[in-house]
């Protein structure tokens, strides 16, 4: 994993803390082939340079956002996003996280990718890839 990430990580409070490490681990382990980085001050996950799912502290708790999870069917993540195609969970302990939903979640998000690495190249219009 990034070092940026594990310095991440350990910036956020003890539940929250735990939240990204288990998040971190389980994308890690179930999108072994993506290359990880904090891209705009959080941690995100890129296959093949297109960002695919990330996290962040956010008001409400730590924000998982898959960036084509609005596709993902009826058990997608809650919260969809208004302009593109992502969703979003939050979650403020581990306790929170169904983790066989999250591993279905992370099993879409190498089956389901729109093409956000060139929507500024394609003026705003999302392409989807798989």
């Amino acid at each position: 994993m990034h070092p940026e990430i594990l310095k991440y990580n350990d910036a956020q409070e003890p539940d929250h803390r735990e939240v990204c490490e288990l998040l971190a681990a389980e994308i890690a382990k179930h999108l072994p082939q993506a290359e990880s980085k904090v891209w705009h001050a959080h941690p995100v996950w890129f296959l093949d340079g297109n960002p695919t799912v990330g996290y962040s502290r956010q008001k409400p708790g730590i924000r998982l956002m898959f960036w084509s999870g609005a596709d993902f069917g009826a058990d997608r993540p809650e919260v969809v996003g208004k302009k593109f195609k992502d969703a979003s969970a939050f979650f403020n302990t581990v306790a929170e996280i169904d983790r066989p939903r999250l591993r279905r979640w992370l099993r879409q998000a190498k089956e389901i990718q729109w093409d956000y690495k060139n929507l500024i190249k394609r003026k705003g219009r999302l392409v989807r890839l798989k």
